[in-house]
């Protein structure tokens, strides 16, 4: 997993006002409907996208088939994708907005030739990790109960 500074994290998740969810789910038990749902949930503008639900509505915004179809600016483009389909989202990314800040890919995705792209670009890249996940952690918001509690302070004993 690359090693980010939580300062570095932070800046981006504070920066970031609309995120692009590539690969969205539809599924509320799917990873991409519950983060991109947390992140609406936050204040973030959440925009979906999945070709296969293209002009349905998710989170009150209507699902674009690709980033091509987002006529507004994007600060951050979440992918929900396998490793191998990242270099066509990062270009068509790097495509439709010109000042786009920080591609972000989950946890499992990593893609270093098209990080390298987009960051030649000028473009903050995050592979391998959720934002929601950090987003809790950094922003106070992880709460353990019972079982991982009792761990815990009994280790602390």
């Amino acid at each position: 997993m690359p090693d980010y500074s939580d300062a570095h994290l932070k800046d981006v998740l504070t920066r970031t006002k609309t995120v692009a969810v590539v690969g969205v789910s539809m599924n509320p038990v799917r990873p991409s409907y519950y983060v991109a749902r947390y992140l609406g949930l936050k204040g973030y503008k959440v925009i979906p996208v999945n070709p296969g639900h293209a002009g349905k509505t998710l989170f009150g915004q209507t699902v674009r088939a690709d980033l091509a179809d987002i006529g507004e600016p994007v600060d951050m483009v979440d992918i929900f994708r396998r490793s191998e389909a990242v270099p066509p989202i990062v270009d068509a990314a790097l495509e439709a907005f010109p000042k786009l800040g920080t591609i972000w890919m989950q946890i499992g995705v990593q893609h270093a030739e098209a990080a390298a792209r987009a960051e030649a670009r000028g473009v903050t890249v995050i592979q391998d990790r959720c934002p929601k996940i950090e987003y809790q952690r950094l922003f106070g918001e992880l709460r353990m109960g019972g079982f991982a509690t009792g761990i815990i302070s009994s280790k602390l004993r």
